[in-house]
């Protein structure tokens, strides 16, 4: 059975699964590479890419499980094996819903089976089947199970997992930190597993407290490792199915003083391990034997600040995968240590190392790996560090990168390529267009009928303008930074306008992206320019931008001082401009930015007259060890950075309007920074407001009537104290 289906909801709709899912949630391409697979009214389809046909594996009638796909928050079709796996019914662990109940439905035999019947329902996590389709594997509560789809029987393959042995996932901060959630693998052939194993024994608890639960407090324990402590102890494991018996890898050093933040399959019989040292600047791979534990090292590289792994650059490598190439002769790595984000072809035993990406540019992302072309795929934007476009360079060193995204489409781009076709899902947008998208040929960038929709989108706005502009700072140091300003509408140059600067600052994120929607402030209950305000964002050093290692890295040991300076330094610049007006100044922010509000209020009082700070952390040492010893060093060795760049030390300077928002259930920044920071307020009759939200979390989002209320709030406060309106 055919039909045609609307490419554009369809890419949408694998956009919002990639968003909302985590697990599993990459496109599922057919095997020519011309088609995917996908869910549509209870039936799997594949649709071809370029013409939009649609064929029916499997209809309704035989899947006939209406009730499961409306609980449905994931799945996958293995075309080899003709089996398709459902996760539904799913619950959040942390930031994403990663446990729940999985069903596989074997198209060969007609028959649904559900797995883990006789384990807790919702407990189900990183379901994988094997390659063969015979068995499954999934994690529930902290243990890791095998599974005959057959005879339904269950093996436990670990027993000791409990809430501090964790096996086959991993502890909060790996989570959010290493962005480490689905943590086994099956072997090529399908014997074995490996798998990490978090023993969280001595990492202390943070107790948070949920005071809604009922008449009596109810304490929630989280195994949250603070900046000074060491990290818990991480240690990778190979099961050998057919025994059960269980190899550990010999990967040398502490345990406690390293981490292993990736590890995959090297083929049948090896895998391949990369180890951080605990001040995460030197990282080591090794290559250890799955049958004796034994391994050695192939590579190794130190960096002056810290070193980025993979899944911090690339999103794809969060759910596992290692570009292997040549038949695992060789491997795609990325390194900084020309100072810029390059990819390299490093031989297996790490003697051989070839620089792919030549020139004076990072590496943003690696999009695909065409070995059969003889291509890498990446994205870069040499020229200008709000964009992003689509390059490829040859696998053997022998070409310089070549753009594949046509020069007249600027702005920020993303494409979903075919592993094995000249064919690409492509989407767009920039501060004028809204988001478009096409199925194209790679070589040509037109869709089947020889159109290209992002192109006609983005002729349709050349002539208009935006009240979005980008703009570029230089501070008295010389330091060159990159912002966007929305101005008022109907705005008269003659006339003084107040300007609120939203903030982030830190080098988990930037906001200066030529995209569709930047400049929205979300959390304003209105117009922002109606009503009369400039909107200002400015990414200072330290931010991950494409402008090299040493822009990134100047922020080492100095949040707090470096990013507050240039973000003070910039205000100065912007009020040159002679239609601010300085009385009527206000800066706000979320997590970093909540620090940074603080930071620019206590440090710069003279510039910044009003400031909402969301879930701050106040206090440096109360964060966690993995992210702030990345970025800021050992406690140990250098705790005056910490204290100096902590908004808390410098509270005492506090003059203008300060409101301080933060969720009493908050497992990331803890609420307890800010009752550290009102005593260091009180304790200098520092007038402010504050609101804590109720047991909610870092998102300030659960509970009925929440968001209006934070937008509310928001807004109110700033129209009180930093009215809006020209003068």
């Amino acid at each position: 059975m055919k039909q045609i289906i609307n490419l554009a909801i369809l890419f949408n709709l694998l956009i919002s699964y990639a968003v909302t899912m985590q697990a599993q949630s990459k496109t599922q391409w057919s095997s020519d590479g011309k088609g995917i697979f996908s869910l549509s009214k209870n039936a799997l389809v594949k649709t071809n890419v370029l013409t939009g046909d649609v064929d029916t594996i499997i209809g309704a009638l035989a899947l006939n499980k209406a009730d499961l796909f409306k609980k449905m928050d994931n799945y996958s079709w293995n075309e080899k094996t003709r089996q398709l796996l459902v996760f539904a019914n799913t619950a959040r662990v942390w930031r994403y819903n990663t446990k729940g109940d999985y069903w596989v439905f074997d198209d060969l035999s007609k028959k649904w089976h559900q797995l883990g019947k006789s384990r807790p329902a919702q407990t189900l996590m990183f379901t994988k089947l094997s390659p063969d389709g015979k068995k499954a594997a999934y994690v529930s509560e902290q243990n890791i199970y095998l599974e005959d789809l057959k005879t339904g029987a269950i093996k436990a393959l670990t027993t000791d997992g409990n809430r501090r042995m964790i096996n086959g996932t991993f502890d909060w901060v790996y989570e959010e930190e290493f962005a480490c959630r689905d943590g086994f693998r099956w072997s090529p052939d399908g014997k074995k597993i490996a798998f990490w194993q978090v023993n969280a024994a001595g990492t202390k608890d943070f107790m948070m407290m949920d005071n809604t639960a009922g008449i009596y407090s109810k304490p929630i324990p989280v195994e949250y490792p603070k900046v000074g402590e060491a990290p818990s102890a991480v240690r990778i494991g190979v099961i050998d199915l057919a025994s059960g018996k269980k190899t550990w890898m010999d990967i040398p050093g502490d345990q406690r003083q390293h981490y292993i933040p990736r590890m995959e399959w090297a083929g049948k019989d090896e895998v391949i391990v990369q180890q951080l040292n605990r001040k995460q600047n030197e990282s080591m791979l090794f290559l250890a034997n799955a049958a004796t534990g034994k391994a050695f090292s192939i590579h190794a590289e130190k960096d002056a600040a810290w070193i980025d792994i993979l899944p911090s650059i690339d999103d794809d490598y969060s759910y596992g995968g290692w570009d292997w190439l040549d038949e695992g002769k060789s491997f795609l790595w990325v390194s900084e240590q020309d100072g810029w984000r390059h990819l390299y072809r490093m031989s297996r035993n790490g003697k051989e190392s070839l620089l792919l990406t030549k020139g004076n540019f990072d590496v943003i992302e690696i999009a695909a790996v065409k070995e059969k072309e003889g291509y890498v795929y990446f994205y870069a934007s040499p020229d200008n560090a709000t964009q992003k476009y689509l390059f490829r360079t040859k696998l053997d060193g022998s070409a310089q990168p070549e753009r594949i995204t046509p020069k007249t489409q600027p702005g920020t781009h993303q494409y979903d390529i075919s592993p094995v076709a000249d064919i690409a899902y492509h989407s767009f947008s920039n501060h004028k267009v809204q988001y478009v998208t096409e199925a194209i040929s790679l070589n040509t960038h037109l869709d089947n009928n020889g159109k290209s929709l992002v192109q006609e989108a983005v002729n349709k706005v050349s002539n208009l303008t935006s009240p979005l502009e980008f703009f570029k700072v230089k501070t008295d140091e010389g330091v060159e930074m990159d912002g966007w300003m929305v101005k008022p509408e109907n705005f008269d140059p003659s006339k003084k306008y107040p300007v609120v600067f939203f903030v982030y600052s830190e080098p988990a994120g930037a906001n200066v992206i030529d995209r569709f929607g930047v400049g929205r402030n979300r959390l304003y209950a209105g117009d922002m320019r109606k009503d009369g305000y400039v909107y200002v964002t400015i990414d200072n050093r330290g931010t991950p931008v494409p402008k090299g290692r040493e822009w990134r890295k100047s922020i080492y040991r100095k949040i707090g001082i470096v990013n507050i300076d240039d973000q003070a330094k910039a205000a100065k610049e912007v009020f040159k401009m002679g239609f601010i007006d300085t009385s009527r100044v206000a800066v706000w922010g979320w997590s970093g930015g909540g620090s940074a509000t603080l930071n620019l209020m206590f440090r710069y009082p003279e510039i910044y007259k009003t400031g909402i700070s969301i879930a701050a952390v106040a206090f440096q040492l109360t964060y966690d060890n993995i992210y702030q010893e990345r970025y800021m060093g050992l406690p140990q060795e250098n705790r005056e950075d910490f204290v100096k760049g902590s908004p808390i030390t410098h509270a005492k300077n506090l003059r203008g309007n300060l409101l301080y928002i933060h969720g009493t259930g908050d497992d990331n920044v803890h609420y307890q920074n800010a009752e550290l920071l009102q005593n260091e307020l009180i304790k200098y009759n520092k007038q402010f407001q504050f609101m804590s939200y109720p047991n909610r979390s870092h998102s300030i989002s659960e509970g009925e009537g929440t968001t209006k209320h934070l937008s509310t709030l928001y807004t109110n406060y700033l129209k009180q104290y930093c009215p809006p309106g020209g003068r």
